[in-house]
């Protein structure tokens, strides 16, 4: 995570500069903008009426992970949020994997897509359990280029939902700790033991599971696809690219990568802004930012609001900034207005068809 040195909600920063080629700091909560991976776990709108603030629309994703709300709640929670704030306020639905293979699981998670989708659903997530977790009734690791799955994949694509997926994780977690890019990833790992791969050599490694997802793409063209967390390639753009280009129908998000991505920028800035230059339209805006029950509104709301406008600084603005994941001041990439009006706004309303006439494609 970034440690931005950033201004309150709303004040003013500077001139306006609307007009220049590159958007500054006191742009930031005038320009349209969509934080397309959050996590609404509460029925709270405390982050939603932040994002009002701050000019965000939002995709809060469920998905069956341990440590969340039951997936249940947090459907319940999208609806209702997505009702109260309708233009603000989209969701993705998603499935538990328990039960797979047996009797009757594939015609209640397709059922479940359809009921999911006339309640207003935008994209269904298929989570890194897949290939990471998941059995089947014999025990063997259920892998994502299961027929079984893609048969799940194919009822997404006819219902019109978009398939977000998260397949594997950072390049680091395959590494020690004391190897990893990034304190972020050693922190997140150091917690979450059963989760670092390194741990874990009898499971699948990174390149395993990078050559299953390509291989579930493979298999559905045409289907539209976003890569959670820049589609575990956020270790290198090159490789990024390469599968940017084997696969027009899909594009990624930055969610949870912000840091990997100025890792490489300090050693090529160049190179990390050519990235987003070439693939300006492939690359969706995201943070992972998760409201638990738990969570104090007041703090969680701060600390949102830091990383937004900490990862604004980053990509709009040449503004150098101290970055604790690094223990490094990272300056800005400076992308012109055109490209992050795409990245930041105008691709999601694209890739899930929301108000697309606004979005000016």
């Amino acid at each position: 995570m970034n440690s931005p040195s950033a201004s309150p909600s709303g004040q003013d920063e500077g001139p306006r500069t609307l007009t220049s080629e590159h958007y500054g700091m006191a742009d930031f909560a005038r320009v349209r903008k969509f934080d397309a991976h959050v996590h609404i776990n509460v029925d709270d709108p405390a982050l939603v009426q932040l994002a009002l603030e701050d000019g965000f629309e939002l995709l809060t994703i469920n998905v069956d992970a341990p440590d969340f709300t039951p997936i249940a709640d947090q459907r319940a929670i999208a609806i209702s949020m997505a009702e109260a704030y309708p233009s603000e306020v989209h969701w993705s639905t998603s499935f538990s994997m328990h039960g797979f293979g047996e009797p009757g699981w594939a015609e209640h998670v397709t059922a479940d897509l359809a009921t999911a989708t006339a309640e207003g659903a935008r994209a269904v997530k298929f989570w890194k359990d897949i290939g990471m977790g998941a059995e089947d009734p014999d025990g063997r690791l259920v892998m994502l280029d299961h027929p079984g799955l893609v048969a799940i994949a194919e009822r997404a694509r006819e219902l019109g939902l978009v398939l977000i997926g998260h397949q594997g994780e950072p390049h680091n977690c395959w590494l020690p700790l004391e190897q990893m890019t990034t304190e972020n990833d050693r922190r997140y790992f150091s917690r979450r033991p059963q989760y670092h791969m390194y741990l874990h050599p009898d499971l699948p490694g990174h390149d395993e599971l990078i050559a299953m997802r390509d291989r579930f793409l493979t298999a559905l063209p045409g289907l539209r696809f976003v890569g959670a967390h820049l589609g575990s390639l956020e270790h290198d753009v090159d490789q990024l690219s390469a599968f940017l280009d084997r696969f027009p129908d899909a594009t990624v998000d930055m969610s949870s990568r912000m840091s990997q991505l100025q890792f490489q920028s300090l050693q090529d800035r160049e190179r990390a802004r050519d990235f987003f230059i070439r693939y300006q339209d492939r690359v969706l805006y995201g943070t992972d930012l998760s409201f638990h029950p738990s969570a104090d509104p007041v703090r969680f709301c701060r600390a949102a609001h830091a990383i937004w406008t900490s990862d604004w600084r980053y990509l709009a603005t040449a503004e150098s900034q101290s970055v604790t994941a690094l223990d490094a001041d990272v300056p800005g990439l400076a992308l012109p207005r055109d490209v992050i009006d795409k990245v930041y706004y105008r691709n999601a309303v694209r890739v899930f068809g929301i108000d697309a006439a606004a979005a000016g494609s």
